[in-house]
């Protein structure tokens, strides 16, 4: 899943909603809290209003939009006259309670070998990591799509993917080309660090940042355990 920050991306905001206020209206900042429950559940609760307090489970569409007083809302109900970002929680390899063997499962070893090759040399990312990425991702799925919007193979949301230069997120080549650019400048704003690269691309570079390394987030945490599994085996092979 790629994200949007302020540069770039248009995914996963998780790292913007943390201390924003989510109800069944707006949410505004430093009003809402995030909470990651033992089993990996992930929540956002309003527990400042004096309205019932109201969770969002991370299946559900949240909107990202400025309102008309110049203020960054959240809403989980889409504005009638604003822009909005659709904010989306999950990837194949994102759910921290996935029974999946990742250790074992059969790997996509042949799959658009020649895209991710021709993408991997012109933005120096390791093939690897491309698939590895991939495959948590979509599960070389070309035609994914997510509840939120995100599309293709690199789960690219449509703002994004336009940013990227992008005019067909379900295009192969194209989509794997916007998916390793956005990889490689992640690499390159954390000194090649892959686990680091890997959680921005999942949460956000801007999350990475504020934290100081890989977000505390049930999901970004079982993503980027993941596709470091996956890296490994599929440089291996």
């Amino acid at each position: 899943m790629t994200f949007s920050g302020s540069s770039l991306l248009t995914k996963t905001v998780i790292a913007f909603v943390t201390g924003l206020l989510l109800v069944t209206g707006t949410a505004y900042a430093d009003s809402i809290k995030r909470i990651v429950h033992p089993d990996g559940r992930v929540e956002f609760t309003n527990v400042k209003s004096k309205a019932q307090p109201r969770a969002s489970t991370k299946t559900e569409t949240v909107y990202r939009y400025t309102d008309e007083h110049g203020v960054v809302a959240y809403s989980s109900q889409r504005p009638g006259n604003a822009e909005v970002q659709v904010i989306r929680f999950h990837c194949y390899a994102c759910d921290p309670g996935s029974k999946v063997d990742w250790h074992k499962t059969p790997l996509f070893l042949t799959p658009y070998r020649d895209e991710i090759i021709t993408a991997a040399r012109e933005f120096d990312v390791d093939p690897a990591l491309v698939r590895a990425v991939i495959h948590a991702e979509s599960a070389f799925n070309p035609k994914a799509i997510s509840p939120m919007g995100a599309q293709g193979l690199m789960q690219l949301m449509p703002g994004t993917a336009d940013e990227l230069g992008v005019s067909d997120p379900f295009a192969i080549q194209d989509n794997i080309r916007g998916g390793v650019d956005y990889l490689a400048r992640m690499l390159k704003r954390f000194n090649g660090d892959t686990r680091l690269a890997t959680a921005a691309y999942n949460a956000g570079p801007g999350a990475v940042g504020r934290f100081k390394g890989i977000p505390p987030y049930a999901e970004t945490k079982a993503y980027v355990e993941r596709v470091g599994i996956l890296h490994q085996r599929y440089a291996s092979n």
